[in-house]
């Protein structure tokens, strides 16, 4: 399981549930999301990201 955690609002990107919201389907590593994602919930960019 690989999860990792906005480091502003909180959200978690779970690689097995993926985005919907992103257009990033379930089962993709956190490498491989794409450079510009943006948190679905607040909008920062993947650097803000942090190991859960």
């Amino acid at each position: 399981m690989e999860r990792m955690q906005c480091d502003c609002c909180g959200h978690v990107y779970d690689k097995d549930e993926g985005d919907a919201k992103n257009n990033v389907p379930a089962g993709t590593a956190w490498k491989d999301v794409p450079a510009d994602y943006k948190c679905p919930e607040c909008g920062s960019g993947k650097d803000t990201f942090i190991i859960e």
